[in-house]
């Protein structure tokens, strides 16, 4: 695995949730340029970006947080229709890539049930995610809550 992970995110509450999930490293972007911290923190760039929440200026800045010869990958899905401005002299110069992964490059069938295993076991942390429990009245104020980017995720409580 990584040794190093750096979370990046305008909210405090999700920077130590990032923590608990093995964040080794955090940084605040409401307080600063986050690109400069993080080639600034590893001295030159990261080997491996990941843009999770599908904004087209977050994809912009995951491409310089790289390493020249590195990759960024988006995760996070953007809106239809949205673009993203990219460097050109950088990737071509430096040899910068960006690569979209849809739906993490999961495969379903293996992935899904060692998934599973995983949280069975106690080794996949999931319930700190869960910021709150809704039921489906309330399902447009998590939403909302989702869009805003506040908290981690909230889930849907079904009446039995």
């Amino acid at each position: 695995g990584a040794s190093r992970v750096i979370a990046v995110d305008l909210h405090a509450e999700k920077l130590k949730l990032a923590k608990v999930f093995g964040a080794t490293d955090v940084v605040d972007a409401s307080a600063g340029d986050p690109i400069a911290a993080v080639v600034d923190m590893t001295k030159g760039g990261v080997d491996y970006a990941f843009e999770a929440i599908g904004l087209a200026a977050t994809a912009q800045q995951a491409m310089q947080m790289i390493r020249p010869g590195r990759t960024a990958y988006l995760v996070g899905v953007p809106p239809a229709g949205s673009m993203v401005e990219l460097p050109g002299l950088q990737m071509a110069m430096q040899g910068r890539g960006l690569q979209g992964l849809f739906l993490g490059s999961n495969r379903f069938k293996r992935d899904i049930p060692m998934l599973a295993q995983l949280y069975i076991d106690g080794r996949l942390e999931l319930d700190a995610m869960i910021a709150n429990r809704i039921t489906l009245d309330e399902v447009n104020e998590g939403y909302e809550k989702m869009r805003l980017g506040t908290e981690a995720r909230s889930v849907i409580v079904f009446d039995t």
